[in-house]
C-alpha cells in the first residue's frame, strides 16, 4: 500500500533460494525442510528488479544454512536473510 517492495516478498525469495541450495545439496538421498528464517531489512525498493543471492554458511549431514542477501539495480543491500533447513531421509 506504500509503493515499496513488500518484505514479506523478500523472505520468500529468500526461502526460496535457500531451500532450493538446500535440497540440491541433500539430493538424492535426503530431502530439505525449513525450520527457522530471519530477515533485516535495510533499505526499500520502490521499483525495478532485484536479486538474490544464496551463500552456503554451513552444509551438514543433517542440516544446511544459507546466508541470502537481497540487493537492488545498483547493487544496494536491501535485505538480509538466514534460512536453516534440516535434512532428512528421503521416503521412497
Amino acid at each position: 500500500p506504500y509503493g515499496l517492495l513488500h518484505g514479506g516478498a523478500s523472505v520468500v525469495l529468500a526461502e526460496t533460494l535457500g531451500s532450493i541450495g538446500s535440497a540440491v545439496h541433500a539430493h538424492p538421498d535426503r530431502i530439505a525442510v525449513g525450520v527457522d528464517i530471519n530477515a533485516t531489512h535495510h533499505r526499500s525498493a520502490t521499483s525495478g528488479a532485484v536479486t538474490g543471492v544464496a551463500t552456503a554458511i554451513h552444509l551438514g549431514r543433517t542440516s544446511a544454512c544459507y546466508e541470502v542477501v537481497i540487493t537492488d539495480e545498483t547493487q544496494r543491500r536491501l535485505c538480509t536473510a538466514r534460512i536453516t533447513c534440516a535434512l532428512r531421509p528421503a521416503q521412497g
